[in-house]
């Protein structure tokens, strides 16, 4: 179990690996974890196969997969559970290949009356049964729970988290940092929360900025005069903005945060595609894209010129698992083809043995002199 601190206090965070055996023989619809503890909650993995009644062929059945706090009848009137969290099904062929969904550094608020969060549509179950696909191998599936819960604050109630006062103080307009290990408080992260100031009127802008931060290296440039950005995404702003000034010009009336906060996003979008190759988009690397993507429209860019390719990005993803598919069935050829030579060898040498039987057999019948099986074989008298 792990454990960071940052100004509002500590975040445990620990990850409870479940090993499922002979899943497509368990009677049950919902399969359930032992239950296991990350922060002082008790917790549980629940999974369950989602039948899809629809007319629409393009829908599939789903697996279905959820964090659930437990015991919960042991807990005080209305309880408050706050914590982060990711759900993997691991591939046992191909680790690069599992599938994993997250609240993508987002609390989520368990309470009496809502104790599970997680995702009716984790993925197809069909693939999922898919011998050769690596989720299911020996009738064993593993699946993982990767929690981050922030600890309490001195004596404030044992139901609020350090986190969730620090998210209350942010949409109260006051400065704080937030507490989560999968987001970094940063320099870029206080002032877009200053610059929602830019936009009263837009209350998704101000979620999105408050919700996502990043990560910069910390060598930062001037770019135009508008803001200083980091100096890796400047080249690929440049050439953006020469071949779309429009970028630019819809930022003019906008106060110099704003801009920062802005160009910075779509930095982060440019560098994204520039540096990752198309082995790279995994599951998880389409999630952070997705990320990105949501908080840069979220700045009323201009982006008929680069939805495509970020599309196109997003369907990788796809080609990746097929181009792994395909590997694996090449190796399968492999295989087969090498198992059929070795028999191919067995059958010659049978072959001659049998040649060699049957001739034995033949000069043997030459040398046998007939007698009658059924002749008595009798005794004399003299």
């Amino acid at each position: 179990m792990g454990r960071m601190r940052n100004e509002e206090g500590d975040v445990v965070c620990d990850t409870y690996t479940w090993k499922i055996p002979n899943l497509s023989k368990l009677k049950s619809d919902e399969h359930s974890s032992d239950v296991f503890i990350v922060g002082d909650i008790k917790w549980r993995i629940l999974i369950r196969p989602t039948w899809i009644y629809d007319a629409n062929p393009e829908l599939e059945d789903q697996l279905s997969m959820y964090l659930s706090v437990e015991d919960t009848s042991t807990l005080p009137p209305g309880w408050t559970r706050c914590a982060n969290f990711c759900l993997t099904l691991v591939n046992q062929h191909d680790s690069t290949m599992s599938i994993t969904k997250s609240t993508n550094g987002n609390l989520k608020e368990f309470t009496e009356n809502k104790s599970k969060f997680g995702f009716k549509s984790f993925m197809p179950l069909r693939e999922l049964y898919n011998s050769g696909a690596g989720f299911l191998v020996n009738g064993i599936c593993i699946v993982q729970a990767k929690i981050n819960v922030p600890v309490k604050i001195g004596s404030q109630e044992t139901n609020v988290s350090a986190t969730m006062e620090s998210s209350k103080k942010e949409l109260k307009g006051q400065e704080s940092p937030r507490n989560s290990e999968l987001q970094n408080t940063s320099g870029f992260q206080q002032a877009c929360t200053e610059a929602t100031d830019d936009s009263p009127s837009d209350p998704s802008l101000a979620k999105v900025l408050r919700e996502v931060s990043t990560t910069p290296t910390g060598d930062l440039m001037d770019f135009r005069g508008l803001g200083r950005i980091e100096r890796a995404f400047v080249p690929w702003l440049e050439e953006v903005c020469s071949s779309n000034p429009s970028l630019i010009d819809c930022m003019l009336k906008r106060t110099p945060m704003f801009v920062e906060c802005a160009f910075t996003a779509l930095g982060r979008v440019l560098h994204f595609l520039k540096t990752t190759k198309v082995k790279d988009m995994t599951r998880d690397a389409c999630d952070r894209l997705q990320l990105f993507w949501e908080e840069l429209e979220a700045f009323r860019f201009d982006l008929a010129w680069l939805e495509p390719h970020v599309h196109t990005a997003f369907g990788m993803n796809k080609f990746l698992q097929r181009a792994g598919r395909l590997k694996r069935l090449r190796e399968d050829v492999d295989v087969l083809e090498d198992e059929l030579k070795r028999r191919r060898a067995a059958v010659a040498v049978t072959k001659v043995d049998l040649a060699v039987a049957k001739k034995n057999l033949g000069k043997a019948e030459q040398e046998f002199n007939g007698i009658d099986m059924d002749l008595e074989l009798g005794y004399g008298t003299g």
